[in-house]
């Protein structure tokens, strides 16, 4: 074992007991309330820091450990294996936080990159969802700064985030990748109104907001990044996004997958365990290569975007394809196997079933990613025969 591959172990091992110790435990009391206390979140995420892994997909440059796409990977197959809320105190944080300037750095990320303070993204609209050319929400220029009005809907914790980096057309004539500005919107500005919590289906414990923007001022010194050159910088973290919506789906497969086969090899059925019937067999085989399968692409991915491929973005989408729509078939055949039990709330298959949809939605939907794939594939074929 090269000195590489037992940093990536140690790294892992480190994130997988505090997982399985530490999170573990936690999950039925927030999954029956539907809610967790910002208090305990914080302590998790100091928790975290202090082992070094918050923020842990940051580049060193802006003050992130740096870590390889391996180490990442390794990271993310294990923070998975929790609930989405739980999972959510490594801090898997926008990429759009390279675009600092050296002012923001000093005021603003020593905060969050300590997990004391809380920073999310809101890019989906009512009427827009994966699709950025429809958005919606607008900033216009005035004296010192910018007025921002729209709306944003399932954005992740904008009820408690400290900072809320939102995407707004300022460029409506300019094409897409001129267009668009990112901002920083911070905490209690007046004009960020109406503020939701929606009830959702499975992810109990993890908040959805939906909010307003009514002239929402935004100071000069809060535009992140160079005016209508936020594309680019949201589609970095998009990539990684769906990279861990992807994981998410793995971590989630996976476990129920472990569950199915102990509980296979335990119980009995006509004279034999279950592990000894053929039909259960086929299920857990058919699992078997879908998740390894599944961990292949979002292996491949990761090295992609720490890389710089140019078709990152592809692989991206394959991955979260795939590990998505699979979740979905494994979380389906464990339900099976368990039977009744597996649809009992005593045990977390049924949440597992439940969480797994929402992945196929979330950070772009399934058709969305084939469409991107598809346009991918046809520009190699055209450019190959000269279309």
């Amino acid at each position: 074992m090269t000195q590489i591959d037992s940093e990536v172990s140690m790294i892992r091992e480190t994130a997988r007991r505090f997982v399985r110790n530490r999170l573990g435990p936690l999950e039925q009391q927030i999954e029956t309330d539907d809610d967790v206390s910002t208090e305990l979140l914080a302590q998790l995420r100091s928790e975290v820091a202090a082992l070094g892994l918050y923020g842990f997909n940051l580049p060193e440059s802006i003050g992130g450990p740096g870590l390889s796409a391996a180490a990442k990977v390794a990271i993310l197959e294990e923070l998975t294996h929790t609930s989405v809320p739980l999972s959510e105190v490594f801090g898997h944080l926008p990429l759009q936080l390279a675009q600092t300037n050296d002012r923001q750095r000093a005021e603003l990320l020593p905060d969050i990159l300590s997990g004391k303070k809380i920073v999310t993204y809101a890019l989906t609209e009512p009427n827009a969802g994966s699709d950025l050319s429809g958005l919606r929400a607008r900033a216009e220029r005035v004296a010192g700064g910018w007025l921002l009005n729209g709306s944003k809907h399932f954005i992740s914790h904008a009820e408690t985030a400290d900072y809320i980096i939102v995407l707004a057309v300022t460029a409506p004539s300019a094409v897409l990748k001129h267009k668009l500005t990112t901002f920083i919107v911070r905490r209690g500005n007046p004009g960020v109104v109406s503020m939701t919590r929606y009830r959702k289906m499975g992810w109990r414990g993890y908040h959805l907001n939906g909010f307003t923007l009514e002239d929402c001022f935004v100071p000069d010194e809060d535009l992140l990044g160079e005016p209508d050159a936020g594309f680019l910088g949201m589609m970095q973290s998009i990539n990684q996004d769906r990279l861990l919506s992807a994981s998410r789906s793995l971590g989630l497969s996976a476990r129920a997958q472990s569950m199915a086969c102990e509980y296979a090899l335990e119980r009995k059925a006509f004279g034999a365990n279950l592990a000894q019937h053929q039909g259960i067999q086929f299920m857990i085989a058919d699992n078997d290569v879908e998740i390894e399968a599944a961990r292949m692409l979002i292996r491949v991915a990761a090295e992609m975007i720490e890389g710089g491929d140019p078709q990152a973005h592809v692989a991206a989408c394959r991955a979260k394809l795939y590990a998505s729509e699979m979740g979905c078939r494994v979380t389906d055949r464990v339900l099976q196997i368990f039977g009744g039990m597996g649809y009992m709330t005593e045990l977390p298959i049924e949440r597992f079933y439940r969480d797994a949809r929402a992945f196929r939605i979330g950070e772009g939907t399934s058709e969305m990613q084939r469409i991107q794939i598809a346009r991918a594939a046809f520009a190699v074929t055209g450019g190959r025969h000269g279309l």
